[in-house]
């Protein structure tokens, strides 16, 4: 483990490589830039063609990888310090640039931007897949690997005092749970602040989240998910819904554990057209699912923000 705040001289002078051998600008274009283009089903499109009409910083920063837990047997989460000017949102990604690998990598935060201010850190939970950037993190990443980053996304939560009231609804897919887990993360963080704040408070009314996997073990960040529903049971509320699971559940879980997909009366228990904002991530399918039935409650499309995630990648 190496200290995770200001990355090292040597990973400020880093700069990646370009397909081409070329070296990338440290200042790149903006979205402006950008086409959108059809993309055909028969071709796996990568991740800077796939989000080329989404918002990306201007700015490409050096960081270093300070820390490596495995989150699951497929998942590594990785904890990397980054430069002081690096911001984020809750729920936006990285471009992520690896030294020797041409492919870029795009992956969700699943950390807050409060761990951000008070650490100087990012956290990124990566699923093994044989995409070139996600195989880098499984079978060649290290504590002191150096990698550059740029923020993207126009999928986040970034509320002010004086919004209104809002009930936030998080429904997850698989590896879909990254950037709302980050939402999550944020949202109790501006809890906290709504405790140690005079006047000052945040409008949340509550947030539930659904989430679903083939079985409990696939369930990331399971304990600090249900830590924060017993640390603020009358604000957060969540289900896990299990698909395939074969194994007895742990009894810690037992009370959010829901055999099958997520139904739409679970949805309609916890829609109201005026002030729920659902964020949605996972696999396209279900997007398209989870979405209808929302429309079909009665919920704006305007209050249905989503991420689609693909195979060839991992969020």
């Amino acid at each position: 483990m190496i200290p995770c705040g200001f990355v090292s001289a040597a990973v400020r002078s880093f700069t990646p490589s370009g397909p081409a051998g070329g070296r990338f600008c440290w200042r790149l274009l903006g979205t402006g830039s950008a086409t959108r283009r059809n993309m055909s089903s028969k071709r796996q499109v990568d991740h800077l063609e796939r989000t080329a009409s989404n918002y990306r910083q201007n700015a490409l920063y050096p960081a270093e990888v300070c820390g490596i837990v495995n989150e699951s047997e497929t998942v590594k989460r990785l904890r990397i310090g980054v430069h002081p000017d690096f911001t984020f949102k809750a729920g936006q990604w990285v471009d992520f640039f690896i030294p020797g690998v041409e492919k870029v990598g795009g992956f969700s935060m699943c950390s807050s931007p409060g761990l951000l201010q008070r650490e100087g850190v990012i956290e990124l939970a990566i699923k093994y897949t044989k995409h070139p950037p996600a195989h880098w993190v499984h079978t060649a990443c290290n504590v002191g690997s150096r990698v550059a980053m740029r923020v993207g996304g126009d999928f986040f939560f970034d509320p002010s005092p004086s919004d209104p009231s809002v009930d936030l609804l998080l429904v997850a897919g698989g590896v879909g749970i990254n950037p709302l887990y980050s939402i999550l993360l944020h949202t109790t963080d501006l809890l906290h602040l709504n405790q140690a704040s005079r006047g000052r408070d945040y409008n949340i009314s509550s947030a539930h989240l659904c989430y679903s996997a083939k079985n409990t073990e696939e369930l990331l960040f399971k304990s600090s998910i249900t830590e924060a529903c017993r640390q603020f049971p009358d604000k957060f509320s969540c289900h896990f819904h299990v698909t395939q699971q074969r194994a007895e559940v742990d009894p810690h879980l037992q009370p959010f554990v829901r055999s099958g997909r997520i139904t739409e009366e679970e949805l309609q228990a916890h829609v109201n057209p005026q002030r729920t904002l659902c964020y949605l991530c996972g696999p396209p399918p279900m997007i398209e699912a989870i979405s209808k039935t929302l429309t079909g409650l009665g919920l704006p499309k305007d209050r249905i923000l989503f991420e689609k995630w693909c195979s060839s990648e991992t969020l």
